[in-house]
């Protein structure tokens, strides 16, 4: 049987240098062809693309190992059940959690959250409760804590920031008094970049008694993860931020938390007996993953891992670093374009307006000359609402992109400014 553990046949570091001419030959969909001129992915905040490798892994299972899990005693459901078990060990090591049972498969950040919500919130915020977050958030971190303060009539409190996009920590630990209860943030900003200092800001909150989930969905891909340093009591992300599939997400959590909450689904697999009159739930994680799992996903997300771990999460945090100082710098020349977000430490994030252009004219002329970025509010209109503006031109770069791409995004800033002119 072949091996589930991915390796690079090439090395990936030629001396200092990083070698992008070989990332970029894994990427299939790097060389697709848009209006006639090559693609410039630069979307990757919404979503990463997927190397070659994990769509092999992807279509192998799909053809040779695929059955239901957990519960047959045949061949392939063994062998499915221990990829997709593997993949979950895969996920311990890269979160470098305690136990493979602390990481919960769920369909995406999203999800995660929800899950943190009902399963902790709703047992253990009630009326007058105070809950913390930040005014980075991303929809999907801030809806479910207000679908919460509704129903229990707990009360949301939000963390400043500054002009740069950066949260006011002093004003931060102001927000904590006898009442709070529970600080939900964003690892990284997905709408400016900005990574949050988020071991200090845990372990304040924990000096006040106050659990933490952190919202990894920006920093997972991008920088290696370290639950034992962070000690967040939950972590979520998703696979296709991470090279990876969509359908498929994770959550971390602390046993001790995960054994004392509610299952987020009721259904198959996450009960040990069910009478008409009682359900005795299963343990850790399978309480928490009702009814068949995305096996394949699951599988894919390992695979992406794998993939990530051979080029190595610190080659791409620098190589990412340096995509951003450069087009940072060569955006910063452009008259009439500002850049919003400039936070001291980045992700590879670079949100902007153009004087005069609405962000979607600037995306659709992008597009006819290849160039993929995101325009819109980013599911993030507190922020918007914070500096003033509907929605931003977002370009989110990933460790294969170049410096050359940049140079593109650049040229198509200045038709825009020209044909608006």
């Amino acid at each position: 049987m072949k091996s589930n553990i991915i390796t690079m046949p090439v090395e990936i570091m030629e001396g200092n240098r990083f070698n992008i001419e070989r990332i970029r030959a894994d990427f299939p969909i790097l060389s697709t062809h848009v209006s006639g001129k090559p693609l410039v992915y630069l979307d990757n905040a919404a979503s990463s693309q997927m190397p070659q490798a994990v769509i092999d892994r992807i279509v192998r299972y799909q053809s040779q190992e695929h059955s239901n899990i957990h519960r047959a005693v045949h061949y392939l459901s063994e062998l499915a059940t221990r990829e997709f078990e593997a993949a979950r060990v895969k996920v311990q090591h890269f979160l470098k959690a305690r136990e493979s049972r602390e990481i919960i498969f769920t369909r995406g950040t999203t999800e995660a959250i929800n899950l943190v919500m009902h399963g902790y919130g709703r047992a253990f915020i009630g009326k007058g409760d105070e809950i913390i977050l930040s005014g980075l958030e991303h929809h999907a971190n801030i809806v479910p804590w207000q679908m919460l303060a509704e129903e229990k009539g707990a009360v949301l409190r939000v963390i400043p920031m500054n002009d740069a996009g950066e949260l006011l920590i002093d004003k931060f630990e102001a927000l904590f008094n006898a009442k709070t209860k529970f600080l939900a943030l964003s690892h990284v900003s997905n709408a400016l970049g900005t990574i949050n200092p988020v071991k200090e800001m845990v372990a304040f909150a924990h000096s006040r008694g106050v659990p933490v989930l952190l919202d990894g969905a920006q920093a997972a891909p991008h920088q290696s993860l370290d639950m034992q340093e962070l000690d967040c009591d939950f972590y979520a992300f998703s696979g296709h931020k991470l090279c990876g599939p969509t359908g498929i997400g994770v959550l971390y959590g602390k046993a001790h938390l995960l054994e004392k909450m509610q299952p987020f689904q009721g259904g198959g697999d996450m009960i040990l007996s069910v009478t008409f009159e009682k359900t005795t739930y299963n343990v850790i994680p399978s309480k928490f993953e009702a009814g068949t799992p995305p096996i394949m996903a699951a599988i894919g997300l390992g695979a992406a891992i794998d993939y990530l771990n051979g080029i190595g999460l610190d080659n791409i945090e620098a190589y990412e670093k340096e995509l951003l100082h450069y087009a940072t710098k060569r955006i910063s020349t452009l008259t009439d374009v500002r850049i919003i977000g400039t936070a001291a430490k980045k992700a590879a994030v670079l949100s902007f307006e153009i004087k005069g252009v609405h962000p979607h004219d600037v995306g659709t002329i992008l597009n006819d000359d290849g160039i993929a970025i995101r325009t819109g509010h980013h599911c993030a209109q507190p922020v918007m609402q914070r500096f003033g503006v509907p929605a931003t031109a977002r370009a989110s770069f990933a460790f294969y992109n170049t410096k050359q791409e940049i140079d593109k995004l650049l040229d198509g800033i200045l038709k825009v400014q020209e044909m608006f002119s």
